[in-house]
């Protein structure tokens, strides 16, 4: 047994000093351009105001905050690591106060130091540009409720204080906060210089601290990341270096002519979903280049609660019940890429039970559509023949999707009609109270794993508001007893999550019930890479770490 320790070791050994070293395969991979597609831009490069996953899939090489999520594949992702504080510091002042200290040396891509003054400055911003999170994630921040007030004079006395002599900033909150770090790790907290403007940069790139940066943007034509000349690894779980020189990101190609491209190695992957008339080609000529990953994330169908029809929840329930969301999986691309669903968490995520009202036999799954009850419910609510108008993203599975619920509505009584718009304004443009939108087609992907993130986020009170293109609470739900029960949920998480996971369970069901938005289905990820693609890797909390793979 001994000698074959040792004759195991020496094999070992061999192997090491044969093997290039981890600096050396990284550099043996490094360089080149690596293309990706999508249909459209996806608005603001603004990190603290974009809420897309196509643009936050790119901050996360490009910006940093005091802490972020793990840069490893799988549900590894998920976990919390320091990032510009030296390490995640332990919770002060019985969980209202923590105490970050800066790491020294961090340069941003226009070559200034990272300091104190420059923290302070950015979570000021995230109130003056009315970051569609500064409501929800971080309303409890002391001094927040002044500065949701009254964004423009925001200053968070005594909420982010500064302390230069010992590189440190200080974040004191109303109460405790179970996900803050979750929070903190997002993009819409990281830290940007002190004097980025006050207002959506829009197209301009704004300086940050990642590997990357942003070089070039035309909405209209194409995004450009190349590398950021003074950035140096201070670790690697927070923040890796990459291996693409240059990320070309064009727009303007349809889905199907970019399926094309990345079959011809003329472009390495398609943000946009498949075209389902590609499906089957792809996955027998091109398997080996094909990913397919199961998401917490569900397509839904926001219904305006503040304008007719849809302000009766009869109405509401009708669309729910009349829906047959296998025709909707079929349209996505079958079941192996999506499944059915009737309720608002995503199966697999904390708080999630089996429910599902609006079905042909209610229970747990969902078996059938019930025209006629949903018929039934139009005639009650009094709503049948009104104008319904359902915006749908200009993308092809959107706009099919949009085909169909039109002839929903129509079978239902109501004058329907669908009304494709550019996806990189879409998600905006349905926020926004002044567009008067009654009926959406959109998508969420959890942005960290607790439930709060898809029922208070979602539908609850503070999400939403008037004239505002950063008002996810698309629907405009605000119900007083269901939102003091999540904040009721969030407090007790703190303490009990486990507890506070059956409220969440009883919450979803709530809300489910009242049916501000119809559940569509939940889909998988696919990311169809050309030959050129190696290293791929899916992050739970990222998706695919676009700068961890090279090209040949």
């Amino acid at each position: 047994m001994k000698k074959w320790l040792l004759a195991g070791a020496a094999a070992l050994l061999i192997s090491a000093l044969s093997t290039p070293s981890f600096a050396e395969y990284k550099a043996e991979h490094r360089g080149g351009t690596i293309r990706l597609l999508s249909r459209s831009a996806g608005g603001t490069l603004d990190p603290h105001i974009n809420y897309t996953l196509q643009y936050w899939q790119l901050y996360q090489p490009t910006y940093d905050g005091l802490v972020t999520f793990k840069k490893a594949a799988g549900a590894e992702g998920f976990k919390i690591v320091a990032d510009l504080a030296e390490e995640v510091p332990k919770p002060e002042n019985d969980g209202k106060t923590y105490v970050f200290k800066l790491r020294k040396g961090i340069k941003f891509s226009d070559g200034r130091d990272l300091g104190v003054k420059d923290v302070v400055a950015s979570f000021q911003r995230i109130y003056k540009v009315s970051s569609p999170t500064s409501g929800s994630f971080f309303s409890g921040i002391v001094g927040a409720d002044k500065c949701l007030a009254e964004p423009a004079k925001c200053t968070l006395d005594g909420g982010v204080v500064a302390d230069e002599a010992n590189n440190t900033v200080t974040i004191n909150l109303t109460q405790p906060d179970a996900e803050f770090f979750y929070k903190l790790g997002l993009p819409h907290a990281v830290i940007l210089p002190a004097d980025a403007p006050t207002q959506d940069a829009g197209s301009v790139p704004i300086p940050g601290t990642g590997p990357y940066m942003f070089s070039s943007y035309d909405p209209n034509k194409a995004l450009v990341m190349e590398r950021n000349p003074h950035f140096k690894v201070w670790s690697e779980e927070a923040q890796p270096d990459g291996y693409p020189d240059k990320v070309q990101y064009d727009f303007g190609l349809s889905e199907e002519a970019a399926v094309t491209a990345i079959q011809n190695g003329e472009a390495d992957w398609l943000f946009d979903e498949i075209p389902a008339d590609r499906l089957a080609e792809i996955g027998t000529k091109n398997k080996d280049q094909v990913h397919v990953t199961p998401l917490t994330a569900w397509w839904y169908l926001p219904m305006n609660t503040r304008l007719a029809p849809f302000d009766n929840e009869k109405a509401r329930q009708a669309v729910s019940y009349a829906i047959d969301r296998n025709a909707l999986v079929k349209i996505f691309g079958g079941k192996v890429l999506a499944a059915p669903v009737c309720q608002v968490l995503p199966p697999g995520f904390p708080g999630h039970e089996p429910y599902c009202p609006f079905t042909k036999d209610p229970g747990a799954k969902w078996s059938a559509p019930d025209m006629e009850k949903a018929k039934k419910l139009v005639e009650e609510s009094g709503t049948k023949g009104q104008k319904v108008t359902i915006i749908a993203e200009d993308k092809a599975i959107s706009k099919a999707v949009g085909v169909y619920l039109q002839s929903v509505l129509t079978d239902l009584g109501y004058d329907a009609e669908v009304k494709p718009i550019a996806t990189n304004i879409q998600f905006t443009y349905i926020q926004n109270t002044n567009n008067k939108v009654q009926m959406s087609i959109t998508q969420w992907y959890q942005d960290y794993p607790a439930a709060s993130d898809f029922l208070y986020v979602l539908f609850g009170c503070e999400s939403f508001r008037e004239g505002s293109d950063s008002s996810v609470n698309i629907s405009g739900f605000c119900d007083k007893e269901i939102n003091d029960k999540m904040k009721a949920a969030l407090a007790l998480g703190v303490t009990d999550q486990a507890a506070a996971d059956k409220m969440w369970t009883e919450i979803d069901k709530a809300v489910t019930d009242k049916a501000p938005a119809a559940a569509l289905f939940t889909p998988k990820h696919l990311d169809f890479v050309s030959k050129r693609v190696g290293n791929f890797q899916f992050n739970s909390q990222y998706y695919w770490m676009v700068t961890q793979s090279w090209v040949q």
